[in-house]
């Protein structure tokens, strides 16, 4: 089993046409960031994530999560009110059919 920067992620992380495969492959790409985005909390924390991850050897799932939070921090869910209509009072017997 590969220790350190080397190991692979369970599932690789597809940004555009680049893959990060090893916790080396997301430490260069934040490493890479322009200075502004780098210094975000969410990069941040991902890469925190990534140090303990390497210097620990914690699962590498941590480190994946950190960085898709990261890469994700502009996106807000829609929130639809009407939500799922809820099934009571509308129930047919078959006789009613």
């Amino acid at each position: 089993m590969t220790k350190g920067w080397g190991r692979p992620f369970e599932d690789p992380i597809r940004i555009g046409d680049r893959v990060l495969v090893t916790l080396l492959d997301a430490g260069e790409y934040i490493a890479a960031l322009p200075k502004k985005e780098h210094t975000a909390p969410e990069w941040q924390a991902a890469m925190e994530a990534l140090l303990l991850v390497v210097e620990r050897d914690g699962p590498t799932m941590f480190a994946r999560i950190g960085v898709l939070r990261a890469l994700n921090r502009h996106y807000v869910p829609e929130f639809n009110p009407k939500g799922k209509e809820p099934h009571w009072g509308r129930r047919k017997l078959k006789r009613d059919q």
